[in-house]
């Protein structure tokens, strides 16, 4: 464990000479501890990875199979549907009453059939039989126009707001406020003069006030819900809240002046605000909160072999650390609070060793039945230090790993999103160019059947010279003398303008 073992070097010098000693000293650290433990360690990391992605897999494959029953299922109820609708001839009608009666039950207006214009009277009046005073109350303030104007003043302040907010000069500017909040708190000192005092008292409440502001904003711009959705807000909110508290107690003389208290100094944490823009920064600190979240159970696991070993080791060492009256041990497992807090010091790798020899010489010195009671301090390190805790480190990388994964793999997703975007705007520009040629279609074929001139179109060709038929001509039947050719040869020119179109 390479922890004391120089000392076990020195004594060895001291007994048989400088010579052959650092020879088995020196190979044993370089091939048992930086080798053949870091060894064991990468075999541990790699049996963790492969079972987390034993469990991915296995994850992966039942959600094919619910996405695959999901699929067949909702085949089969479009099925049901298609064959409802065949049978139910009047559904359009139950449709119909259905949502006139979600409205009546949930909406503040009644748009009415033909027109789809709402009637402010109906409107009212219908509220005030069904959706009570306060819907009514409502629609009568709706209905005003100073209030839609007032509505649209809103949404285009608040939509003004959001793009202030999400901008970087709004960004750098939190930051330097940050950055003047750190200097405040880092020029308190001992003995510091009445003005200093003063000036930080009045920075604190300035800043106090700035970030209020930014709160303020951030929920008037995002709205509640949104805003609350990230966790770094709900501190943020927490901190400026806290520090009112404190402010507003310290004002009415509810308790005294506490200078740099907890909570301003919690504001500082706030220059974690520089990932947003740090990718890198960004990605790390994403993987070690993944991480924490991660290791909840193995921490949770971790504190129950502690409590376990501490009380294991009152049972075993409780009162006995006091062989030798002229010292007084630090570490020793009389009661439970020092029992866990030696555990941990064990675990941590820090002077266990003398830990151990301690307990060794509580049961009557280096003798061979005295010695068994080593076996719990190695015990104890063995699966707390080298399993565990390296359990931690296999976490924080596996989830580094997966994070680098992941990015890559949402860069390639917003690529193919950014292609698929470029190709819908491509079919829908040609929809909208088939949707017009159709719509300037039907609108010709109306203006035809109306009796309007049709619109001719450019490329139609020029028009032929009609050579009238000569006097006495041997067509009779189509001269001006014969009006039933006549009659068929105007119908006949009037509805050749609607068949050539």
């Amino acid at each position: 464990t390479m922890e004391g073992w120089t000392e076990v070097l020195y004594w060895m010098n001291d007994a048989i000479g400088y010579d052959i000693p650092w020879i088995y000293f020196v190979s044993l650290v370089i091939f048992g501890s930086f080798f053949i433990i870091n060894l064991v360690l990468g075999v541990l990391s790699g049996e963790f990875s492969k079972e987390r992605e034993k469990a991915v897999a296995r994850g992966e494959l039942q959600k094919a199979q619910e996405s695959k029953q999901m699929e067949e299922d909702m085949i089969g109820y479009m099925d049901w549907l298609i064959e409802a609708e065949d049978v139910d001839e009047e559904g359009n009608k139950r449709a119909a009453i259905a949502k006139k009666k979600m409205m009546k039950k949930f909406g503040w207006y009644k748009h009415s059939e033909d027109g789809g214009e709402s009637d402010s009277d109906d409107d009212i009046a219908y509220l005030d039989d069904d959706s009570g005073f306060c819907a009514s109350l409502m629609a009568k303030m709706m209905a005003n126009s100073f209030c839609d104007q007032l509505c649209q003043l809103n949404h285009s302040f608040r939509k003004n707001c959001r793009v202030a907010v999400k901008t970087t000069n709004f960004y750098w500017l939190v930051l330097l406020l940050v950055f003047l909040n750190t200097v405040a708190s880092a020029s308190e000192h001992y003995g510091q003069p009445k003005w200093l005092t003063e000036m930080q008292e009045r920075a604190n409440k300035i800043l106090l006030l700035l970030f209020t502001l930014e709160m303020l904003m951030k929920m008037y711009a995002f709205g509640l819900q949104i805003y609350f959705m990230a966790l770094f807000n709900r501190f943020d909110c927490f901190v400026v809240c806290g520090g009112i508290l404190e402010t507003l107690l310290v004002e009415l003389d509810v308790i005294p002046p506490i200078g740099i208290s907890v909570l301003r100094c919690i504001r500082l944490l706030r220059i974690f605000k520089m990932t947003r823009h740090w990718a890198a920064l960004s990605d790390l600190v994403t993987s070690l909160l993944n991480s924490m979240k991660a290791i909840c159970s193995l921490l949770l696991l971790l504190f129950l072999f502690l409590i376990i070993f501490a009380l294991l080791g009152m049972q075993l060492f409780g009162g006995k650390f006091n062989f030798d009256e002229t010292q007084m041990k630090r570490s020793t497992f009389d009661s439970f609070p020092q029992a866990l807090l030696t555990c941990f010091q064990i675990l941590t790798g820090e002077d266990w060793n003398a830990v151990m020899y301690d307990g060794i010489m509580a049961y009557g010195g280096p003798i061979f039945p005295n010695m068994v009671v080593c076996i719990y301090f190695v015990i104890l390190f063995v699966c707390g230090n080298y399993i565990l805790l390296n359990v931690f480190l296999a976490i924080a990388v596996d989830n580094l790993a997966s994070g680098g994964g992941k990015k890559k793999v949402e860069e390639k997703k917003e690529e193919e999103e950014e292609w698929d975007e470029d190709e819908e705007k491509e079919n829908e520009d040609e929809a909208n160019e088939e949707d017009d040629w159709q719509e300037n279609e039907e609108l010709r074929a109306i203006e035809g059947l109306e009796g309007v001139a049709p619109l001719k179109p450019e490329f139609s060709g020029p028009k032929e010279k009609i050579v009238p038929i000569p006097d006495g001509s041997s067509f009779f039947i189509l001269g001006k003398k014969n009006w039933c050719s006549d009659t068929q040869i105007m119908f006949s020119l009037r509805c050749l303008p609607w068949r050539s179109f």
